[in-house]
This record gives C-alpha cells, sequence and structure tokens, in this order.
C-alpha cells in the first residue's frame, strides 16, 4: 500500500470512531427507552392510530412473526407497485410494467436489506416506483435489522425470570415501537440531513424527467505540425486544420437521487438510482460525498457495537467486538489495495508496467486505494453500493470481497445483522474455549446450553447452504451457464459471488454475470429471503432464551470477553468456522485464478 492509501484509511477509521461515539449512545438509549418525553408524545397518536401498546414487551415468537408479517407485506407492496407502474403516476418516461420475476426478485431483495438488481434504474423504475416502493423499504429493511439486534442486547441484559422458564422465554421488547422509533429517531433525521449535504455536492433531486443537454466534445485531429511532409496539414479547401469544438445533445435520466442516496448508504442498502450506482456523478459527485458515503455505510454497524456495551453495563464488551470487526477489515483493506495497485503481472508481456495499478473497473475520479477501500467496506458492511466493478478486480481483491460476505456479513455487516451475527460468533467462541477447560460455557452471565447451540448451528449453516447449493444448481444447468461472460475460473467466480451476495443480504455483484433472467431472477430472490429470515428467526429464539435466563455472577474461573486473548479467540472462531465452508470453491474461482497470474 502506498502512503496515501494509509493515510485514507487512517482518516476513515478516525472519522469513522467519533461518529460511533455519540451514536452509540443515542442507539443505547432508543434500545433501553430513554427518550424524551416529547417523543412519547409524538409517537402516541401513530400507537393509537395502529392500536400497539408499546410498553408491552413480547416473546420472541412474537417478536419474530411481527416482522415476518411486516416485511411480507413490504414485499407485495414492492412487487405490486412494480407491476402497476405503467398505470401510476411520476412515470415521466411512460416505463412499461417490470416483468414478473423481476418485480419478484426486487420485491424479495429490497425487503431483505439485500438490494441485489438485475436491472438498470433509471431505465426500468419509475419516480413512483424508486420513491414509494425502493426508498421506504430501504429503511424499513434496515429498521428491521437494527431491531433484531436490540432484541438480542436485551437478551443479554435482561436479568431473568427467577424460579420459571416458559415456553416463550424471556420477552425482548416491542417490534412495533422498535420499528417506529428506529425509523422516526434515527434513520429519518440522520438522512434528512445526509441528503442535503449530498445535493450541496451536486447529487441531483429533482423531477425534470430525461433532460435533452448540450455537450461539448473536442474533436481530435493529427497535429497539423506533424504532417507527412513537415508542414501544417490542410483541408481540401487548403485551410489548415486545427482542433476545434463540436457540440453534442444527449439525453440524461434525471430523479429524487439525493433522498435515495442517503439513506442506501446509511441504511446499508446498496440498491442505485442508476445502474452504474455510487460512480455515477449524479450519486456520487465528489470526494467529499465518496467519504461521507462510505462513512455511513460503516456509522451504525460501528455505533451498535458501543451500544452494545452500554446496555449490557460492560463498555469493554462493545469495545471487544468493535476491535475484532476492525481489524479483520483492515486486513482485507492491505490485501485488496496491495493487490490492485500492483496490478496484473500478465500486462509486463504486453510491454505495459504492471506497477502502475489494476485501472480497469475502477473510478479514475477516486484512484485505485478509495476504490478498493470502497470495495471492502460495501463487501464488509452489507451494502452493495459500489464505485468500480468488482468483475475488474485482480483475483487476489476479488477473493478478498468474496471473503467478507462469506464470513456471514459480520465484519460490520448490515445495520444490525452484522452485530447479532457477530455476536453469534462470539456465542461460538466461548463455548468452544468452555470445552477446552472443561466449564460451561457463559457469555456476559448468561449459561450457554444445548438449545442455544442448535441455534447457533441453524444460523450459521443457512447462509453456507443456501450459498453452495445454489452455486451448484446454476453451474450445472444451461439457464445458469448461460448468464457467464467470462468462461472459466473467473464464471465460476461471477455465479458464485452472485450467491454469496444474496444468501448474505449484500447485493453487489461481479458485474459479468447476466443475471436479469426467469433462472437467476428465482434463485437469487429465494437465497435472500431464506439467507434474511432464516438466520434472523433463530436469532430471536436465542435472545428470548437469554432474557429469561438470570445472569450468572463473575468468578475466578469466569472467561473474560473483553480482553485482547478473547478478540483473538472470536477473529479465529469467525474465520475457521465462517470460511473454511467456502474454502473448496474458492479454489476453483479466484485463487486457482490467482495462481495463473503467478505461474
Amino acid at each position: 500500500m502506498t502512503a496515501s492509501a494509509w493515510t485514507l484509511l487512517a482518516v476513515f477509521l478516525g472519522l469513522l470512531l467519533l461518529l460511533a461515539w455519540p451514536l452509540g449512545r443515542w442507539l443505547a438509549a432508543l434500545c433501553e427507552g430513554r427518550m424524551p418525553r416529547w417523543i412519547a408524545r409524538v409517537e402516541a397518536p401513530l400507537y393509537r392510530l395502529a392500536g400497539v401498546e408499546p410498553n408491552a414487551s413480547m416473546g420472541w415468537m412474537s417478536y419474530a412473526l411481527a416482522l415476518l408479517a411486516f416485511n411480507a407485506l413490504g414485499a407485495l407492496v414492492v412487487y405490486g407497485l412494480q407491476r402497476l407502474q405503467a398505470l401510476l403516476p411520476l412515470n415521466p418516461a411512460g416505463l412499461p410494467a417490470v416483468s414478473g420475476d423481476s418485480a419478484f426478485n426486487t420485491a424479495l431483495s429490497f425487503a431483505t436489506n439485500t438490494n441485489w438488481q438485475g436491472y438498470a434504474g433509471e431505465s426500468t423504475m419509475s419516480y413512483l416506483t424508486q420513491m414509494l416502493a425502493l426508498t421506504v423499504q430501504n429503511f424499513l429493511s434496515a429498521a428491521t435489522g437494527i431491531a433484531v439486534a436490540f432484541a438480542l442486547i436485551r437478551g443479554f441484559a435482561a436479568r431473568g425470570e427467577a424460579g420459571r422458564r416458559s415456553a416463550r422465554f424471556g420477552a425482548i421488547g416491542n417490534a412495533w415501537a422498535d420499528l417506529t422509533r428506529l425509523t422516526l429517531w434515527l434513520l429519518l433525521p440522520i438522512a434528512f440531513v445526509l441528503a442535503l449535504v449530498f445535493v450541496s455536492q451536486g447529487t441531483i433531486q429533482n423531477f425534470d424527467g430525461y433532460k435533452t443537454v448540450t455537450t461539448i466534445e473536442a474533436t481530435v485531429y493529427q497535429d497539423p505540425q506533424n504532417g507527412p511532409d513537415g508542414q501544417p496539414l490542410k483541408d481540401a479547401a487548403g485551410n489548415p486544420v486545427t482542433k476545434e469544438a463540436t457540440t453534442q445533445s444527449q439525453t440524461l435520466p434525471m430523479g429524487p437521487v439525493a433522498s435515495q442516496e442517503a439513506i442506501k448508504m446509511l441504511g446499508t442498502n446498496g440498491g442505485g438510482y442508476f445502474n452504474a450506482n455510487s460512480a455515477h456523478p449524479f450519486e456520487n459527485p465528489t470526494a467529499l460525498t465518496n467519504l461521507l458515503q462510505m462513512l455511513a455505510i460503516f456509522a451504525i454497524p460501528a455505533a451498535l457495537c458501543l451500544a452494545f456495551g452500554q446496555v449490557v453495563g460492560d463498555r469493554r464488551q462493545g469495545w471487544a467486538i468493535l476491535g475484532a470487526m476492525t481489524a479483520i477489515f483492515v486486513v482485507g483493506v492491505i490485501v485488496a489495495t496491495g493487490a490492485e495497485q500492483a496490478g496484473n503481472p500478465l500486462l509486463a508481456a504486453l510491454g505495459v508496467d504492471p506497477s502502475a495499478g489494476n485501472w480497469e473497473g475502477k473510478d479514475l475520479r477516486f484512484g485505485i486505494a478509495a476504490s478498493a477501500l470502497f470495495a471492502v467496506v460495501t463487501t464488509a458492511a452489507s451494502c452493495g453500493a459500489v464505485i468500480a466493478m468488482h468483475d475488474s478486480l485482480t483475483p487476489l481483491g476479488g477473493l478478498v470481497t468474496l471473503v467478507m460476505m462469506q464470513l456471514g456479513e459480520v465484519v460490520f455487516g448490515g445495520v444490525g445483522s452484522g452485530l447479532y451475527g457477530m455476536l453469534v460468533f462470539a456465542i461460538l467462541a466461548v463455548f468452544i474455549a468452555g470445552l477446552m477447560i472443561g466449564r460451561t460455557p457463559e457469555y456476559l452471565g448468561k449459561k450457554i446450553e444445548v438449545y442455544e447451540m442448535k441455534l447457533i448451528a441453524i444460523a450459521i449453516l443457512v447462509t453456507p447452504i443456501l450459498v453452495l447449493l445454489g452455486t451448484a444448481v446454476a453451474v450445472s444447468v444451461e439457464a445458469g451457464r448461460a448468464g457467464i461472460a467470462n468462461p472459466g475460473a473467473h464464471g465460476f467466480s461471477e455465479i458464485l459471488y452472485a450467491f454469496t451476495s444474496a444468501a448474505n443480504n449484500n447485493g453487489s455483484a461481479f458485474a459479468g454475470l447476466s443475471a436479469n433472467t426467469p433462472f437467476y431472477n428465482t434463485m437469487l430472490g429465494v437465497a435472500t429471503w431464506l439467507g434474511r429470515f432464516a438466520v434472523m428467526v433463530p436469532v430471536l429464539a436465542i435472545a428470548g432464551a437469554l432474557a429469561a435466563k438470570q445472569r450468572l455472577p463473575v468468578t475466578a474461573g469466569t472467561l473474560p470477553t473483553h480482553g485482547p486473548l478473547f478478540v483473538v479467540l472470536l477473529i479465529g472462531t469467525v474465520l475457521l468456522v465462517g470460511l473454511l465452508n467456502y474454502v473448496p470453491a474458492l479454489a476453483l474461482g479466484p485463487i486457482v485464478e490467482q495462481l495463473m497470474l503467478w505461474k
């Protein structure tokens, strides 16, 4: 890595820490219900209208059913708006209805915080669909993920129900109150301010339809001084040929972009208004917006770690989780940036200096270091927004983005899902440590027993099964192989990346797979739904079980879970358990491709 790359990484992490501290305190207050009275007065009419008692805490089953029903209804609304958009207003280009399979995929994708897009947004979705379907789901899916994290945090913080253990287990909060508060008092105000900042930098926010503009393009001629006879070149009339400017007309799509861009990043959603996503200057116009977008992606996931420590009564626990995430992330950035800055060694045979770096598919405005950092940020955080085409990364750089997702999206991860995914690994780590030293495992004073470990096994194994099974089916049938743009190891990586992105609710793509087909829209849509809720429901069950348990006092034999030793144990558990499932598949794709470069 160059000095400028190190500086960019240091500045990014420093600013992230400054943002995470106050945001973490507010998240802790929301989790515990410690809010100003005026907020309760604003919320009260909403709860009365919906028939909700916000102080009535739910058991985990009721909480899970509420979230499932809420998100299923949201998916149906998104599907309906796409299918009916030709008949609805705010469609200046007269765009037709979205096809059934694409609408199905998009509805499930946006409801699950995946935001996989097999279409070009500016030529497929009307203004109404972009705003009422996609942008609204960006808020609601993000709130759902944070609500589940809140439920698990409360499970650890609860003192338990002494002397009884009901079938419903412990209460973990009210799903409707959590969704309301997270949307109104966290996501909306921050997204509003962020959207205004984006507009000030040049991100568009309008309803101008498809505007025809006049551009200036230089018509390049041979330099007159370099004519074959040494004399200035002349045209047929005998006039010297000079470089001149010609004007051209171009039709540019417009729309309410800034409002969607803000929550797209803040909620780790990633679905772009334009096909080029954040590489488009209307979405990401300046170096400042590029930095702010990366910070927005990590802000809530990092703050949730600190909120976790505050709510459970030991801030060191939150710092330990944040430290494990940061360590894995920094290693990923170093490897990816180094690989992209080193370039492709095969170019040397063509007379190209590979030390200039791999510029293919990069955002030329921001450079290789910023493009590589953005690629690792977006795949580590379950966002999916891109400023560089991941299909053009070196095999080693592409491997890093795959690994960040295949770890379970726990390296910061999505809003909420990153924390509860890492806490699942933390429970597994203390269980393994307990087996090694012959003690009943405990985490934060809660005894980890057979029931919790069965749920943890389900939560950890769901996504590898979806990824590997989906990839195997896709490479085995003609409908799956037909979408490959590059045969061989790289083509396999394109399919593996697609199912990894879908099942882990990331949404980014290698950009080399033609996935807007009935086969991929259906397969990836199902993978996004199961990858979200087949993990979320076991996590809520764990939260209920922990909430019903009494907290045990710390003794001399209790494994400390706040120091460097536990951070190392946690990182090792994430790498070994989270990644080993994928090693054979990775060996068939990016690993063998990288070995071919080194050969």
